[in-house]
Parts: structure tokens; C-alpha cells; sequence
């Protein structure tokens, strides 16, 4: 009695609780609509590029962004809003002096002294010097432009350029450029020269925390584990599949080979970008965000149909690894384009951060399953039956995934066709030949589970 009385008063806390953070994410997804305000004098779009260059006892930073960044440095102006070159050194250096402080350099992980600023100039909108570090390098040692020149001081470039004391150029260096309060989007082109190497490219946006700008294998292992880690639980996507694919099997022997086949098939997808058989067209990326969307929907569908109609969930688990494993294929692909941007930051070590990365994603998987099949045990214990709860959690997932399916459609539609041109064709034979080889491998296993299923029922 006691017993029955306690779950009649927990089931309306459950619903309540429930009610309270559907209206919460319901209210985030809304407030993430919301575009943030622009001040008039922030600038919209801030393109920085820069170089890094240790050399003997020195290591030389050069910097270029478009002055008007620069919001917090009052720049001397003349007649129609025209820089005044004749007085602008100290604002100039004032710049480059806020720059230095939004820019940490470490040596061996520790950070190097504030630098020396040796030149902070101005130059033309059409200069085209930082192609490269020599011609940087020589442009800032050019004489400055003419102090009558007309110009509009928020329509020319700012070069810097910073030296750091150091111990030697052999060491480990990192850099934390702090830089994305220069404008609302600012987007970093950033050029390491290491001594007697090649040049290391990077691209990112925004603030990208601590880049290692020569990581060893252990560093790469451990960054590219929790970026898979992270990326795994930060996508609603890989939330919302899984929540499909385990909701009638949370049992440990089925859930543990469903969540298996979807590792697998993720697995196999980051190893196929590794061996060049993605396609490179720009149309591909919002191709697989569209059929991630589509697996969610179908998987929706198949339990609401299944749960309505009583079927048993023991004859549709050789199905649902099936599914699993190509599904969790056409998900690998969308990691593979969250790992695509990060390789920039494995140095020398790609084949070690695609399995870092691998780990951390099945390391996010089991954290995922963690909190979802206990959650979803509770809620069909203290507060829906449990066909009931499969069937609305279903469709609560397959109304979600269909909005997101005719979204990333009418994005996907914005792209032009794929040429089919000898590269294309290339690509796709050797995409179909693993296709086929992987549809092998599954029917053979498929065979096998089917033996095993058959066998544990006749045990039973």
C-alpha cells in the first residue's frame, strides 16, 4: 500500500520535471534565434592573419587585421575622417600594445615574457604582403606611408610586429590568441615557421584556446580524444539516433550489440576519409547532414510502429544491428567533417588523432548510453507505460529529425550537382568498392547473429 502511494506521488513530480525542461530547451532553441545585437562601431567580419618565427634567441610574431578592429585605440584624424599618419604613432603602438596582451606565446609550456614591439605601421587595403612570411617580413621594413596621404582610417590594415625573448628555437611552442573581440565573426590565418621546416597552416575562428604549434604524439593523442569525446556529446544528432536505436533494447546483451554496430559503422567511415574515399564537393558535407536527419526519422517510425503494433523486440534485433551499423556510417561521415577542421592540429601525428579521436567518440557514446538508459528506465517506471513511453519519446525525436530533414534539404538543394568528371568517377568506384566489401562482411555476420539468436531461444 505504502509502496503503490509513493508511486502514485512521484509519477506527477516526474511529469512536472519533465514539463519544466522541455519548456527550458524549448525556450533555449528559441533564444538561440535571437541574433545578437551588433554595435555600430564593432565591426562585422575581421580577417587576422599572422606568422610565428623562432629564430636563434627570438621568436618574431607578425600581425595583420583591418584597423578599424581596433575599437578601444582613438586614431588622430584630419579634414573628412582621413588618418592623420603624422600623429598616429602613439595610437599605433597603443594597438599593438592591447594586441600583445590578448596574445599569449609559450615556450615548453611556459609563457614568454611580454614582447618588444618593433613595428606597428599602416598599410593600404590593397596590399597583398602577408601572402607570405618574407614579404611580410620585408614590408614592415619599408618606410611608412607618405604623412599627406588621404586615407580613411577604417578602411586601412594594421602590421605588427612582436618580438618574444626565448631560450631556443628547438622548443615546444604554443600560442593563445585571444582575438575574437576584435568583430562579431573574426576568422585567424595563422603561419608557423619552424626552423629548417615547412610551414604549418591553421585556420579557425574565433578563440581556439591553446594551439600547439609543434605537438608530440602524446599531446595530439590526448586533445584529439577529448574532441572526440565532446563532439560525440555535443551533437543533438548522435543524441537523438542513439536514443532511437537503444529505446526498445535496454537490455545489456541487445544494447551492447546495437551500440556496437553503430561504433563499428562510425568507425568505418572515419577510416575511409583517411584513404580518400569521400567525395570533396562542397555539396557532400550537407548530403550526410541531410541523411542523418532521415536515419532518425526512419528509426522514430520503426518504434512507434513497432511498439503500437506489439511486435516482439527479440525478432527485430538482428534488424536493428543491421540498421545500426549503416546508420552509424552515414553519422561517421558527419564527424569525419567535425575532424576534417581539428587535423590542422596534429602536426606530424594525423594517423594518431584519427584514433584519439575515434577513441574519444566511443568514449562519448558509453557516457551517452550511461545517462540514457537509466533516465529512460525511470521514465517508463515512474511516469509512462512503457509501450506508451517508446512511442511518444519516438515521436517527440521523429518530429525534431523531420524539421531538421527539410532544412538541411533546402540547404542541400542550394548546391549545384556534382560534374561527373574522371575525379568523381574515381571516387565513386572506389567508394562503391568498399561499399561492397563492407556488405559482405555484413552479411556474413549477419548470419552468424541470426545462428545465435536462434540458438539463445531454443536455450530459453
Amino acid at each position: 500500500m505504502v509502496y503503490h502511494w509513493l508511486i502514485g506521488l512521484m509519477r506527477p513530480c516526474f511529469a512536472t520535471l519533465a514539463a519544466i525542461l522541455a519548456g527550458v530547451l524549448a525556450w533555449g532553441a528559441a533564444a538561440a534565434d535571437i541574433p545578437a545585437e551588433n554595435p555600430a562601431q564593432v565591426p562585422f567580419d575581421v580577417r587576422v592573419t599572422a606568422f610565428v618565427k623562432p629564430a636563434g634567441d627570438r621568436l618574431e610574431l607578425l600581425i595583420r587585421l583591418p584597423l578599424a578592429a581596433m575599437t578601444e585605440v582613438e586614431f588622430p584624424t584630419r579634414g573628412p575622417g582621413y588618418l592623420d599618419l603624422a600623429r598616429a604613432e602613439e595610437a599605433l603602438r597603443g594597438a599593438a600594445k592591447i594586441l600583445a596582451d590578448d596574445i599569449t606565446v609559450y615556450e615548453n609550456d611556459a609563457p614568454l615574457a611580454m614582447p618588444q614591439i618593433v613595428r606597428a605601421r599602416v598599410s593600404l587595403a590593397s596590399d597583398r604582403s602577408f601572402g607570405s612570411y618574407e614579404q611580410a617580413r620585408a614590408h614592415l621594413d619599408e618606410p611608412r606611408l607618405p604623412d599627406d596621404s588621404e586615407l580613411y582610417w577604417n578602411q586601412q590594415l594594421l602590421d605588427v610586429l612582436l618580438v618574444y625573448p626565448m631560450g631556443s628555437e628547438r622548443s615546444q611552442f604554443a600560442i593563445h590568441p585571444r582575438v575574437e573581440r576584435l568583430g562579431t565573426s573574426v576568422s585567424t590565418a595563422l603561419g608557423f615557421l619552424p626552423p629548417g621546416g615547412a610551414i604549418r597552416a591553421f585556420e579557425f575562428r574565433g578563440d581556439p584556446g591553446l594551439i600547439r604549434l609543434d605537438p608530440t604524439g602524446r599531446q595530439v593523442a590526448l586533445g584529439f580524444v577529448q574532441a572526440g569525446f565532446w563532439s560525440m556529446l555535443d551533437g543533438a544528432d548522435r543524441l537523438l539516433i542513439l536514443l532511437c536505436l537503444v529505446i526498445p533494447f535496454r537490455q545489456p546483451r541487445p544494447l551492447v550489440g546495437v551500440a556496437a554496430a553503430f561504433t563499428l559503422g562510425h568507425s568505418l567511415s572515419l577510416l575511409g576519409t583517411a584513404f580518400d574515399l569521400v567525395p570533396d564537393g562542397l555539396w557532400f558535407p550537407p548530403l550526410m547532414e541531410t541523411l542523418m536527419a532521415v536515419t532518425i526519422v526512419y528509426m522514430g517510425l520503426e518504434n512507434i510502429v513497432c511498439a503500437a503494433q506489439r511486435l516482439d523486440a527479440g525478432r527485430a534485433l538482428a534488424r536493428r544491428w543491421i540498421l545500426a551499423f549503416w546508420f552509424g556510417i552515414v553519422h561517421g561521415f558527419g564527424l569525419s567533417f567535425a575532424l576534417g577542421g581539428l587535423l590542422q592540429f596534429a602536426g606530424d601525428h594525423p594517423a594518431t588523432a584519427r584514433l584519439g579521436f575515434n577513441a574519444g567518440l566511443e568514449g562519448g557514446e558509453i557516457a551517452l548510453l550511461l545517462m540514457l538508459v537509466p533516465a529512460l528506465g525511470l521514465l517508463f517506471r515512474f511516469v509512462v507505460p512503457e509501450r506508451l513511453g517508446i512511442i511518444i519519446v519516438s515521436a517527440l525525436a521523429t518530429r525534431t529529425a523531420w524539421q531538421w530533414m527539410f532544412e538541411r534539404w533546402n540547404a542541400l538543394a542550394k548546391f549545384p550537382y556534382p560534374k561527373l568528371d574522371a575525379a568523381f568517377l574515381a571516387s565513386a568506384m572506389r567508394g562503391a568498392m568498399a561499399m561492397l566489401i563492407v556488405a559482405g562482411a555484413v552479411w556474413l555476420v549477419r548470419g552468424l547473429v541470426n545462428r545465435w539468436i536462434r540458438t539463445e531461444k531454443t536455450a530459453i
